[in-house]
């Protein structure tokens, strides 16, 4: 074996993701995979703002990645000689998040002579599932669903990534965010909803399915969250059992819009498998409804559907592993397309 494969099979990453309002630090490698993760999340700083604040987060994060990467590499009982290369999420997402995390990685990189690379956050997500036991084999299928995105993609293999349907509008999440505000509840909105919707009566209330009948495998949420506005307006006072229902039949009235599309694409691309992810993939109700399809379903565990440092360390590493890398530059990007994220800087290490 020569001395650059030897490397590469005892390859160590360290994943750092800052794209939005928490801070995920992990080590990825092999032998042995998920070598320690940690997260740190702004929840209780942006709560009394009802969503996030970009220049609250960049701040914040200043203060804690440092720390919580010493934590992780102590979790792992890890020194700085047992990493080998950084990966850092470089978009989309807020800029100065971005730029936290990437000027970290890049000047760890530099002092500790390794490559450093970046990853788009998407892709961290549609990988996260490899993290587990039972994982996929491509070609897949991909519902990414998030706060800020909703998209069907064709996964050919890794690097490869077509995106043939998502939200011509809110996002999924947005709209559960969005609908949850509409119902005072506290945030991060998307979960109180989930758990409020389980004291109601799904089918209390006729919600529209929007666009389920389009030809395209494009989707569209904001009318569904209009739709709520306007029931509110007949119920301006709803007692805690209506605003259950309302939780309930918003909620699937949304995932069965998902479910229809998904249907469709499966047809569509002939796959037999699909990969759900993204913060909403931690949704129960979507995973029951999901598993019932004729289809296998990979789902990341809970604690990496939302932002975290794991799907970067790992999917930093499979990058590193085919020789993905940048020179010394700071490049984020608070908008980039999934399918402009797969260029390759070959010679990694001889």
């Amino acid at each position: 074996m020569s001395p650059k494969n030897q490397w590469l099979d005892n390859m160590n990453v360290l994943g750092i993701e800052t794209s939005c309002d928490e801070v995920g630090v992990a080590i990825y490698g092999e032998p042995g995979g998920l070598k320690a993760h940690k997260l740190y999340t702004q929840i209780p700083i942006h709560a009394q703002y009802g969503g996030v604040v970009p220049e609250l987060a960049s701040r914040d994060h200043i203060q804690h990645v440092l720390p919580l990467i010493q934590r992780t590499l102590d979790d792992a009982s890890f020194s700085q000689s047992d990493i080998h290369g950084i990966a850092y999420t470089a978009g989309p997402g807020l800029l100065g998040s971005l730029l936290v995390g990437a000027c970290v990685a890049r000047s760890l990189a530099y002092a500790w002579q390794m490559p450093a690379v970046g990853v788009h956050h998407l892709e961290g997500h549609l990988l996260a599932p490899m993290l587990e036991t039972d994982k996929p084999s491509f070609p897949f299928l991909a519902l990414l669903v998030s706060g800020g995105h909703s998209s069907l993609i064709k996964v050919a293999e890794f690097g490869s990534y077509e995106i043939i349907g998502e939200s011509i509008d809110d996002a999924v999440g947005e709209a559960f965010d969005k609908t949850a505000r509409l119902l005072g509840l506290p945030y991060p909105g998307g979960a109180a909803l989930a758990a409020l919707a389980e004291y109601g009566n799904e089918d209390c209330f006729e919600l529209p399915r929007p666009m389920i009948h389009h030809p395209t495998l494009d989707m569209s949420f904001s009318g569904l969250k209009t739709a709520v506005v306007i029931l509110l307006q007949k119920h301006p006072n709803p007692s805690e059992q209506e605003r259950a229902d309302i939780a309930a039949s918003f909620q699937k009235a949304a995932i069965e819009t998902l479910l229809a599309k998904c249907e469709k694409a499966l047809v569509a691309t002939g796959l037999k498998q699909l990969v759900v992810a993204g913060g909403v993939s931690a949704n129960v109700y979507l995973r029951q409804r999901l598993q019932q399809l004729d289809v296998r379903c990979f789902f990341p565990r809970k604690e990496f559907c939302t932002d975290n440092g794991a799907m970067i360390a790992y999917a930093g590493y499979e990058r590193l592993k085919r020789g993905f890398q940048q020179d010394l530059s700071i490049d984020i990007k608070a908008r980039w397309d999934l399918a402009d994220s797969t260029q390759a800087q070959p010679n990694l290490r001889d």
